[in-house]
């Protein structure tokens, strides 16, 4: 997997892979705004799948370099590439979501149009309080075309994604913590911190928990109660024959910390 092609001469980002800590970084690096590219949702895509698909990984961080994590879109892009293509820009940044694998968002500082669209598809968001997201499409005579007004809807409601998508409103970190966008809201300073701290927390669950814990929490966001609760059903039932249930079971009598493997 080191020699993946999906890894390497990418534009505007990097991955880094620590094997010993189970972690990959896929980190926004074009100063001083990390503004996103056309060619680079694409490649954000592929790196995700990538990533899913090394066994070193067991959690993924996307942060950025710089105090911002980044001021959205390359607003000229849009303009050059066609209708087919740009109607296909949701898939690329649900990269994230579609993976396996546990995804936190890193926010600080300006999280702006396809910069929080791609946070929104991720599973944890920790931000500083210098967060502010928004989705400032109105002002260009859009709107988020990147599944930014669906995803937040389906988070806040009707009524505050009417307040954010209509008047190109910016939410500070605080007040997107109060609004459940954000999982946890942090000092500046404190940022790396817990973000390291949530991911020593994830890996020291069962990877097969909980890639099917996000699978049924996505695949169940539309569905009726009695479907969610049929799939649930299903999902335990799977789980129960699993290794790693047995152990957890094991190791809750013998009172010690489970090991899990995965299967």
């Amino acid at each position: 997997m080191t020699d993946d092609p999906r890894l390497t001469n990418l534009d505007g980002f990097r991955v880094e892979i620590d094997p010993a800590r189970e972690r990959a970084d896929v980190i926004l690096n074009r100063p001083p705004m990390n503004v996103i590219s056309m060619p680079q949702r694409d490649e954000i895509r592929k790196v995700f799948e990538a990533l899913d698909e090394d066994p070193r990984v067991r959690v993924i961080v996307l942060r950025a370099e710089g105090e911002h994590f980044s001021s959205g879109g390359y607003i000229k892009g849009f303009l050059d590439a066609s209708p087919e293509h740009v109607s296909k820009l949701a898939w690329n940044i649900a990269a994230p979501a579609r993976c396996a694998k546990p995804v936190i968002a890193a926010n600080r500082g300006y999280t702006f149009g396809v910069g929080f669209e791609i946070s929104l598809a991720c599973d944890f968001r920790i931000v500083s309080e210098t967060c502010r997201y928004a989705l400032p499409e109105q002002k260009l005579g859009q709107i988020p075309g990147s599944g930014g007004s669906a995803r937040l809807q389906k988070i806040v409601g009707i009524t505050r994604t009417k307040d954010i998508v209509m008047r190109s409103k910016r939410i500070p970190g605080r007040q997107a913590l109060d609004w459940g966008i954000a999982t946890e809201c942090v000092a500046d300073a404190d940022l790396e911190k817990a973000v390291d701290a949530l991911v020593d927390e994830l890996r020291a669950f069962s990877p097969i928990a909980q890639r099917t814990a996000k699978k049924l929490l996505n695949d169940t966001e539309d569905s009726t109660l009695a479907i969610a609760i049929e799939l649930e059903g299903h999902c335990y039932s799977r789980l129960r024959q699993s290794d790693d249930f047995r152990e957890g079971v094991e190791a809750f009598h013998e009172k010690r910390q489970p090991k899990f493997i995965g299967s």
